[in-house]
């Protein structure tokens, strides 16, 4: 009996993982709190960042998925292999210090929405949130796990249908795409700072670089650095996989917006400092069905981005000390690994318990992203050109080109942020 042949569209799908899954974890509930404030305070007059920040976005996720899948190494582990001591200790501690802030936000607003959905106390949801994330990481195989996180990307499907009972002026809102409203003061350049920051994340890198390794072993391959024949294939899945990833988290920012512009913010309402918030200020004008899709939509991409910040920190870990870590292992034989898992959701969980402000934390989280996220993107741009680490397959010359401008963007960037806003 002949087997069917898997239609056009199955072998599409086949080829989303790790770059669909990153893209999806990029809307935070952490990023639909700063998307949600973009929105309520200056209206579609920022929509145009997304255009700008979509290629640059794509390039450096595809410089990590590279390294990753043609070294065979994560970000960390090359940094271990090939340049100072120093530089991969002080990377990783950044990171670790980041994602926690991060962790503590997003399992804060996950615990928020929950409570505004049934009652009950917020705090408590939280830290069963941050319990449930640790369990269902670390004793889920990873092959089911990887199909879950697949899966759970649909949730960020609720912000395509709050923007469509928003009623947005869309001839308005996709000018604005194309047609900048530059405002020359201080809360435009940090509101524009922030869009790049929390689109452009460290802990993304790390992930992708990871997933692609997890990926690998799965399929028992060998790094394209050994294999350099094999590399046009996976390349391009690579490329469609990060493409899709980031187009479809740059529509979900863009979607969050619009309803904020078209609800809040025409409503006058132009201070959110949550995701939470956003999604209670939504109820009275857009309804209740608008309101529950938000706040669902928080819950679902905080399960998604909860163990991709976790897991990020876990792999830079285990690659700094040079020990094995991967979610396919089982807990007894990567220790470090799943301790790191465990030991920053649980810590990010109790930042909640010790009356620190989640959206302050947020504040300094940025700072410590501003911090590590340019000099790291330039770390990055190194190992993808150094014939040690990639062989024959280096990044080419217009990828590079544009992997170095993505990189001098988010440098301004922070340095804006900080003339700003310290």
């Amino acid at each position: 009996m002949s087997k069917t042949k898997p239609s056009r569209l199955s072998r599409f799908f086949a080829q989303l993982g790790p770059g669909l899954v990153t893209g999806a974890a990029d809307d935070d509930p952490s990023g639909i709190g700063t998307h949600s404030q973009v929105g309520a305070e200056f209206g579609y007059g920022l929509a145009w960042t997304f255009v700008l920040s979509f290629p640059l976005l794509a390039v450096i996720q595809q410089v990590a998925a590279e390294i990753g899948r043609v070294s065979g190494g994560g970000i960390a582990r090359n940094l271990r292999r090939h340049y100072p001591r120093p530089v991969l200790i002080g990377v990783v501690m950044l990171l670790l210090i980041a994602n926690i802030i991060n962790l503590g936000a997003d399992l804060s607003a996950m615990g928020a929405a929950l409570s505004l959905l049934t009652g009950g106390p917020s705090a408590l949801y939280t830290l069963l949130f941050g319990v449930f994330c640790v369990v269902v990481e670390v004793f889920l195989n990873y092959a089911r796990y990887a199909a879950v996180l697949k899966w759970t990307t649909l949730s960020l499907l609720s912000y395509f249908a709050v923007v469509m009972v928003a009623g947005v002026p869309w001839g308005q809102a996709l000018l604005a795409l194309v047609v900048p409203e530059i405002q020359w003061n201080a809360a435009y350049a940090t509101a524009f700072v922030a869009i790049l920051g929390t689109t452009i994340s460290p802990y993304l890198f790390f992930w992708q670089a990871g997933q692609e390794i997890e990926e690998q072993h799965r399929h028992h391959a060998k790094p394209l650095c050994v294999t350099p024949k094999e590399a046009g294939p996976e390349l391009r899945r690579i490329r469609t996989d990060t493409l899709v990833g980031m187009s479809f988290s740059t529509l979900v920012s863009l979607a969050i917006v619009f309803a904020t512009a078209a609800t809040l913010h025409a409503h006058g309402i132009t201070t959110i400092t949550t995701s939470a918030q956003a999604a209670e200020a939504l109820k009275p004008i857009a309804g209740p069905f608008a309101f529950a899709l938000f706040a669902v939509g928080i819950i679902g991409t905080g399960l998604l981005a909860v163990p991709v910040l976790a897991g990020s920190a876990a792999y830079a870990v285990t690659e700094m000390v040079g020990v094995a870590g991967s979610l396919d292992a089982k807990p007894m034989r990567a220790r470090l690994f799943y301790a790191t898992i465990a030991v920053t959701t649980l810590l990010g969980a109790s930042l909640n318990y010790v009356g620190i402000d989640p959206a302050r934390a947020l504040y300094w989280a940025a700072v410590v992203n501003g911090v590590l996220a340019a000099p790291l993107m330039a770390v990055m741009m190194l190992i993808v050109r150094n014939p040690r680490a990639m062989g024959r397959l280096t990044l080419s010359n217009g990828e590079t080109a544009l992997g170095w401008a993505a990189t001098a963007v988010m440098t301004v960037a922070t340095v804006i942020f900080f003339v700003t806003a310290l």
